[in-house]
């Protein structure tokens, strides 16, 4: 997970808690939205980041949780994106903590692993 983080600061400029916040937040939600044994592979390749998933998942509410009700249900990648907005990343931020995100991934899980999320997810590829 430090290599994850010391990238994602690398490449985003964000503080180490923010990006952090921002590690849990996208993995809270390809938790959620994920294919479940592709989503624990990655977990597991990772480690610390069921912990990061855990300290974000119950943190939706506010203005994230209105765009995401909005949106029917979870919100999907739009309410993502939101809600690391809400957290203080701007678009280029999450472009770039996402990219990093999932370089690291194939990296760490492999690209089939990393292939099967990003096709079971409407709309992430733009993002990665």
């Amino acid at each position: 997970m430090d290599e994850l983080i010391s990238r994602i600061i690398a490449a985003s400029g964000l503080d180490e808690s923010l990006a952090r916040k921002a590690i849990g937040i996208i993995l809270a939600f390809l938790q959620k939205e994920g294919p479940p044994a592709e989503i624990g592979q990655l977990m597991t390749s990772l480690p610390g980041a069921q912990e990061l998933a855990d300290a974000e998942s119950g943190a939706k509410g506010g203005l994230m949780g209105m765009v995401g009700g909005l949106m029917g249900g979870g919100g999907g990648v739009m309410a993502l994106g939101g809600q690391l907005m809400g957290a203080g990343l701007s678009m280029g931020q999450i472009q770039s903590v996402s990219k990093e995100m999932f370089a690291v991934g194939r990296e760490k899980a492999g690209e089939d692993t990393m292939g099967a999320i990003v096709g079971a997810i409407p709309g992430l590829g733009q993002f990665v």
